[in-house]
Formats: structure tokens, C-alpha cells, sequence
């Protein structure tokens, strides 16, 4: 069988990690365009991909489909236009979450799709991770019987938050998209899945709490290079991002701040550029702290909590059920039965860490995998976050998000 061709839509962390899994497997995938119109990460992407290399995806789309499938990693408010266009010419498409800050540009995405009949898959890449696979065999063998109520936490992390949704592409919602959908729809589309059931109805509540001009510490100053507060800061970006060079650690998020792992290029960043700005002295407007109650179709009920104020790491869940208790931490499944008073443990090795540096505990690595194989036997049934499912989870996103902004419990359509 020959390997999936891919076409490479955004060149930027996400992107580049895709094309990365293809040239690991030369003999599952190959790269053969590369569409990003920043300088210094198209071209290099296309060199080292042997590709040819598109300034915008329109001059890509232009040439007709001379690719089996096309990955959209473009900023968020830049998917729903090359996804219609690309459907259209019959290409088979991965597009990176969300899937459009708006319900329009979601539906429409969807309905292109599927006129189309092309394979179609979101990265929510938590479906596809290892001990997913784990939580939900164990749910769907009935050891813990009917699933009456969830607890769902995402440890988004201090140093997260402050990179991606403070200082980063994310922090303003007008820019990219509202917290919850721009971090969290990874969540509710996981809870979705592994519940089995669609989410009904939504209320929620939370705010910006931390990362405004109000709590500003006295003699802060606009950037961190220059600030006699910094040592003492939590936030400190030259503590994260020159600690990360020291080590080695050049990938997300250092790659992300500097193209070139130099102290002098890293410098030049700090002082110049976003990264290096005092988390009180940004235009930030998403929220730091969400929590969101939902009942799904018949009756179970799930809450799920969203804070920047945690160390990290993987997220952590308990699902209660009629007949036993399950809960996870992304490394160990444990199981407690009500009718023996016996518990076990399954351990789950996860591939890599929770963030996306880490390839998303193995959810990344996996999501291609299964995308690429999709592609090349035409087996949709391969895709687990196909155009259906991911709106739904999509529509209750935008629909939580109504009930924080409006106080009211919300139905979702």
C-alpha cells in the first residue's frame, strides 16, 4: 500500500508535530506541501520535509487536490474556510481543535464535510490516549454498572496558563476564542465519549480572578528583565523559558517564544517580544478559573472544573456508578466494587506527558495513526472525533459558555 500524501495547512507547534509523525513513518505518510506564510517556519518545515512550500493555504488549494489529506493547524478563527474549500476538492481533512470560535462556522464546517463524504477528524486527541482506552473498557464491561454522576478536572498549570492564555495567541477571546473552547473542548468532548451520551443541558460559572492590573504586586514593572519583583514572582518568564534553555528542553513552549535556542536569541525575546510581559500588564481577557455542571441524555449528571492554579499534569476524573467507583489520573485507572469491597489498580503508561509538548499522553501519536490508516483503507469507522460527535460536543461548549456569560442553566440544541 502506498503512503497517505499530506498537505501541511499551519506550520506553527501543532502543525509541525503532525508533519513530524508522518517523516518518522516514511513507508505510512509522506509530506508532500507545506502552506504557512511566516518566514521562519514554512520554508524550514518544507525543507525538511522535502515538500513543496505554499505561502498561504489558498495558493495550496489553488493548485486543486495534489494530496490525499490536508492537516489544518492554522490559528483558530482560520479553520472554517480552508476546511470548506479543502472538502470541496475532495481532500480528507484533520483539522486542530477547536474546530471555529462561532456555531456557524462549526455547522458549516460540518455540513462541507459531509456533502462531501470525505474522511474528517478533530484532534481531541484525549479520545485517542492510552488510558482512555483503559477508562473506557472498564466502563463499558459494566463493572461499575450504570454511570450515575462524574467529577472532571483540567490542571491547566500556573506556567501554562501564563504562557498560552496570559502572555500567548490564546489570551484574548476576540482573537482566538474563549477559554473554555479554546482549552477545554478537549474536556467535554472526552466526557462526552467516555459517558457515552450526549451532553442536554449546562450551567457554569468562573472569571477572570487573577491575571488583571488590580493584582498587580507594588514595584512590578511592565516586563520581567526589568523587574525587581521577578525573582519572587510565580510567573516569571525568564524562570520558565530560560530554565527550559539550560536544560534542553527546546521544544513547546520555549519553541514557541524563540526559533533559535540561544540565551542572547531568548533575551532578545524576553525583552521584545509577548513572552517577556508581566502577567498583570497584558490585554488578557479569558478566564483563569471555570466550572461547568451538565446532566446528559438520561439523567447522569457530571461536573467539570477548569483552573489555571495547579502545577499541571494530567487530568484527573471519578465517575461513580450503581455498582462501583472508578477513578484516573492519566497514569492509573483504579477500580473500587460496592459489591465485594475489593479494589485494583490497572497502570497505564502513558506516551509522554499531558501537555502538548508531550504529545498529549500519546493522544497525538495515536489521533495520526488512526487518521492516516482511515485515509488509506477508506475506513471512517477508524476516526473516533468524526464531524457528529464533534460538533455535539462542540455546541455544548459554545452552550456553557452562554450560561456563564448569562447566569441561566442552558439546553443544548
Amino acid at each position: 500500500m502506498s503512503p497517505v500524501s499530506l498537505a501541511i495547512a499551519g506550520a506553527g507547534d501543532r502543525g509541525t508535530g503532525y508533519a513530524r509523525w508522518a517523516l518518522a513513518r516514511p513507508e505510512q505518510a509522506r509530506i508532500v506541501a507545506v502552506a504557512d506564510p511566516a518566514a521562519e517556519r514554512g520554508p524550514a518545515l518544507a525543507a525538511e520535509s522535502g515538500a513543496e512550500h505554499f505561502t498561504d493555504w489558498r495558493h495550496l488549494a489553488g493548485r486543486g487536490r495534489i494530496a490525499d489529506a490536508v492537516v489544518i493547524a492554522t490559528q483558530d478563527g482560520e479553520h472554517a474556510e480552508p476546511a470548506k474549500a479543502f472538502a470541496e476538492l475532495g481532500y480528507h481533512i484533520l483539522v486542530e481543535k477547536p474546530l471555529a470560535p462561532t456555531e456557524a462556522e462549526c455547522r458549516d464546517i460540518v455540513a462541507a464535510v459531509e456533502k462531501a463524504g470525505v474522511i474528517f477528524a478533530v484532534c481531541h486527541v484525549l479520545r485517542y490516549a492510552p488510558y482512555t482506552d483503559t477508562v473506557k473498557a472498564v466502563l463499558d464491561s459494566g463493572r461499575i454498572g450504570e454511570i450515575v454522576s462524574v467529577q472532571h478536572l483540567e490542571p491547566v498549570g500556573f506556567w501554562h496558563q501564563a504562557h498560552s492564555y496570559v502572555r500567548g495567541n490564546w489570551r484574548r477571546a476576540d482573537r482566538s476564542a474563549f477559554m473554555l473552547l479554546a482549552k477545554s473542548c478537549h474536556d467535554l468532548d472526552w466526557l462526552q465519549y467516555v459517558v457515552g451520551r450526549r451532553i442536554r443541558r449546562v450551567s457554569s460559572f468562573g472569571g477572570l480572578q487573577h491575571f488583571r492590573a488590580g493584582n498587580r504586586p507594588e514595584g512590578a514593572t511592565a516586563r520581567c528583565l526589568d523587574c525587581g519583583v521577578e525573582p519572587e514572582c510565580p510567573y516569571s518568564a525568564p524562570r520558565l523559558y530560560f530554565g527550559r534553555l539550560r536544560e534542553g528542553r527546546h521544544g513547546w513552549p520555549l519553541s514557541v517564544v524563540t526559533p533559535t535556542f540561544t540565551e542572547e536569541a531568548l533575551t532578545g525575546a524576553l525583552r521584545d517580544g509577548p513572552y517577556g510581559r508581566c502577567v498583570y500588564d497584558c490585554d488578557n481577557d479569558v478566564v483563569d478559573h471555570q466550572v461547568v455542571a451538565m446532566e446528559f441524555d438520561g439523567g447522569a449528571s457530571a461536573t467539570f472544573t477548569m483552573t489555571a492554579f495547579t502545577t499541571g499534569g494530567h487530568r484527573r476524573t471519578r465517575i461513580f456508578g450503581t455498582r462501583g467507583e472508578l477513578s484516573c489520573d492519566g497514569e492509573h485507572v483504579r477500580v473500587d466494587d460496592f459489591r465485594t469491597g475489593a479494589s485494583s489498580v490497572i497502570a497505564v503508561t502513558p506516551d509522554g506527558d499531558a501537555t502538548a509538548g508531550g504529545g498529549h499522553a500519546g493522544g497525538d501519536e495515536r489521533l495520526m495513526a488512526a487518521f492516516v490508516a482511515a485515509v488509506a483503507t477508506g475506513e471512517h469507522d477508524r476516526i473516533r472525533s468524526g464531524p457528529a460527535e464533534s460538533l455535539a460536543s462542540h455546541l455544548a461548549v459554545f452552550a456553557a459558555e452562554r450560561a456563564r456569560l448569562t447566569g441561566r442553566t442552558i439546553t443544548v440544541e
